[in-house]
């Protein structure tokens, strides 16, 4: 089978063979799928060795700081946000070594994942290096990427540069103080504004820093971002990450102004292409959270006793309300920066302790622009077929955590998502 070189996408014009292209060896031990390879090679790279970055903690490390959480409901944890962000940068730099040791010009497929070991925690990075099929490009000035290679295809046909992957990151409570669980006991229904506003804040704050890490290397956009929350120990403690690729695109200097300095968007690389196509340029990922009291609502307990079956008219129009005030924070941050749409809207429900319930919107703001197009006409088939998995782990555990796809180098945490319920 013939690979085909990027101007001639939609020819049968074969090009040199792989591995008269890479200047690896012979055997080259890569983690892109045929899908991946074919879009990398029209993407004007050749494929390299799987790369590996890792740092391991204590968890033993965690136990002064559990000591100080008895007053905290719903903030951030300074020294848990601080220490994960340190073990995900050392992993994310190991392998940025071994990248510049293998000369390669970057990295696609790039993960920042946590895995718990007896005792221990690691975070782990691993990525598929990449070569440039022209020869003359220095090495010096490399990228990482968390897009896959399909992705990565698809983000440089619409005009995004890769540079950096970025990431933001925010441990935060979701403890509650005694004094607030006693008032909740007397309360009928309703949102409790003190955890809504601490937990908009701090979800916030991860889109806060994956912007800044973006814009300490000059780049004016983060795509693809992927956002994970995990449990940190025992603790009450759970870390929300949003993963990306901090990228540059020369069109879009007005509208990452617009949206503060840097683009955010949590669109798939496929459907950034497809709105583009559409003439709309992506601005920033928006979020809306509200936390309502749900287990302590005693007069429907009460009621529910002697009904055998039947609808719960309070908590039915309870739900509802508290869905529509997420959507409508979404609506009035992307009005606030002069968006059109907010597209690609996800809706999430979290457990928050025993007794509380935070309803999540996330989506990406966008606006119309004239003249905005990709390169290409259309994509390839080959970069939105998705690809099967052929080894399927029945155990789905192992060291005590759950195992990760990394067939593809996909950027995702599995080890935990216990309470989260996608409703789209």
């Amino acid at each position: 089978m013939s690979l085909f070189n990027r101007n001639s996408q939609q020819t049968n014009t074969p090009v040199t063979p792989l591995n008269v292209l890479s200047s690896q060896p012979l055997v080259i031990c890569t983690g892109l799928s045929g899908n991946e390879l074919y879009c990398v090679a029209m993407a004007g790279y050749t494929p390299g060795n799987i790369l590996v970055g890792n740092s391991v903690y204590s968890l033993g490390a965690l136990g002064g700081i559990a000591s100080n959480l008895h007053a905290a409901f719903g903030g951030e944890v300074p020294q848990y946000t601080n220490m994960i962000s340190e073990g995900r940068r050392l992993g994310l730099q190991r392998l940025e070594t071994e990248l510049r040791q293998a000369n390669a010009i970057g990295a696609t497929g790039v993960t920042s994942e946590v895995i718990f070991h007896p005792g221990n925690i690691e975070f782990l990075s691993i990525g598929s290096s990449l070569y440039s099929r022209d020869t003359t490009t220095p090495t010096d000035n490399y990228m990482t990427s968390s897009a896959d290679g399909q992705e990565l295809f698809c983000q440089i046909d619409a005009g995004f540069q890769p540079m950096r992957l970025a990431f933001g990151n925010v441990a935060y409570s979701i403890g509650l103080a005694r004094n607030l669980l006693g008032s909740l006991r007397q309360m009928a229904h309703g949102e409790v504004t003190e955890y809504s506003n601490a937990f908009t804040v701090t979800r916030n704050l991860a889109l806060q820093r994956i912007s800044d890490d973006a814009r300490a290397i000059n780049a004016n956009s983060v795509v693809g971002i992927r956002t994970t929350i995990v449990p940190v120990g025992d603790n009450g403690i759970q870390e929300m990450m949003m993963l990306g690729t901090a990228s540059y695109h020369a069109g879009l200097t007005m509208i990452a102004q617009q949206a503060g300095g840097v683009i955010t968007s949590d669109l798939t690389a496929e459907e950034m292409w497809n709105v583009m196509r559409m003439g709309c340029a992506p601005m920033q990922l928006v979020l809306g959270t509200s936390v309502y009291s749900l287990g302590v609502i005693g007069g429907v307990k009460a009621a529910l006793r002697g009904i055998a079956k039947g609808e719960v008219t309070t908590l039915t129009e309870m739900v509802y309300g508290a869905r529509e005030k997420s959507l409508k924070k979404l609506q009035d941050q992307a009005a606030s920066i002069g968006a059109d749409m907010v597209v690609g809207i996800k809706t999430y429900i979290y457990q928050v302790g025993s007794e509380l319930i935070e309803f999540l919107a996330i989506g990406t703001a966008v606006k119309r622009v004239d003249g905005l197009a990709p390169r290409s006409d259309q994509l390839p088939p080959q970069a939105i077929i998705r690809d099967k998995s052929t080894f399927i782990d029945t155990t789905r555990q192992a060291f005590g955590a759950e195992i990760s796809h990394q067939a593809s180098g996909l950027g995702t945490d599995t080890t935990t998502r216990n309470t989260q319920h996608n409703l789209n």
